[in-house]
């Protein structure tokens, strides 16, 4: 294990694993970090190695050495963007599926960013150097609209618009079966599945955080339905997640929908087809549009309307 930063601690209760009471005392650590420093011997226990299932008693001494951050230099690469609209403010992007925004989670290369500090000017650098003038984000598998900021005064407003939900996202999406309703809005909580961390879930209340999603059914097809959604908030994975819930999952999810495809895609079938906001200098409500993917399109062609 490369060296780092230790810290010693003297359990102050019983925790029925180690992993649990160094997620309760240093939270800033996530939990792939604190797996990797397990699976590295980064934790002693009264002078022992420690895996992350031993129990902790009250008491003993627990030893975490936190390796030091890895540096990242983000890199510009030649690849070619969809640029809806730009000023000296703002970019507008119409990201292709299989693009991942910001590196993280092992995607170093070939991201929305790596592509942005080639292709724009300028960038705000509020998110720092790993996402550069990034204000909200799209799923890899997912198409369609996101505004970039090209300096900070721009990140700002648009951030606050965000939170404020002045900045209006709206969505496509084809979806598993037929919906009984014409349209809607789903109102739950989502957080962490418990069972899976790496997904999300609709959690109970004060797990997880207010998630408001309207929906309304554009086309029925034999087995499939076309709805386009509104965002009243902005959580990982919404859509993907309330179409879930609704029990008509988004075509082609391989994480929160069925496992067995009927078309051979490499992402689901939603798109981010509208975005309407105010430009953070002139003040200009402005609105964007970005038609479906021909992949999208395709596969419309082939289903049966009823």
């Amino acid at each position: 294990m490369s060296e780092g930063e230790s810290f010693t601690f003297t359990a102050d209760a019983a925790y029925p694993r180690a992993d649990s009471y160094l997620n309760s005392t240093m939270p800033h650590i996530t939990r792939s970090a604190l797996k990797k420093i397990f699976e590295g011997g980064g934790v002693v226990i009264n002078g022992k190695s420690a895996k992350a299932s031993q129990r902790v008693k009250e008491g003993d001494e627990v030893k975490i050495t936190v390796p030091p951050a890895e540096e990242y230099s983000v890199r510009p690469e030649a690849i070619p963007l969809d640029i809806v609209y730009q000023d000296g403010d703002i970019a507008v992007i119409n990201k292709p599926h299989g693009m991942t925004v910001h590196m993280g989670n092992g995607n170093k290369d070939g991201t929305l960013v790596n592509a942005l500090l080639y292709n724009l000017d300028n960038l705000s650098g509020i998110n720092g150097v790993i996402r550069p003038g990034i204000v909200h984000r799209i799923d890899k598998d997912t198409s369609g609209l996101l505004v970039v900021a090209k300096n900070d005064r721009a990140h700002l407003s648009l951030s606050e618009q965000i939170a404020e939900k002045t900045c209006k996202r709206q969505y496509v999406a084809l979806l598993e079966g037929n919906l009984k309703e014409d349209g809607g809005t789903v109102t739950t909580y989502i957080g962490r599945d418990p069972k899976d961390r790496l997904k999300m879930a609709v959690v109970p209340e004060g797990h997880g955080k207010l998630a408001i999603t309207e929906f309304e059914v554009l086309e029925r097809f034999e087995g499939y339905t076309l709805c386009r959604f509104n965002l009243k908030t902005g959580r990982t994975h919404q859509i993907r997640v309330h179409a879930k819930y609704l029990g008509h999952p988004v075509v082609g999810d391989r994480v929160y929908g069925i496992k067995k495809q009927k078309f051979a895609l490499s992402g689901q079938l939603l798109h981010a087809e509208r975005l309407e906001l105010t430009h953070p200098v002139t003040g200009e409500r402005m609105v964007f549009t970005a038609p479906l993917p021909d992949y999208f399109v395709n596969v419309l062609k082939k289903l049966k309307k009823i």
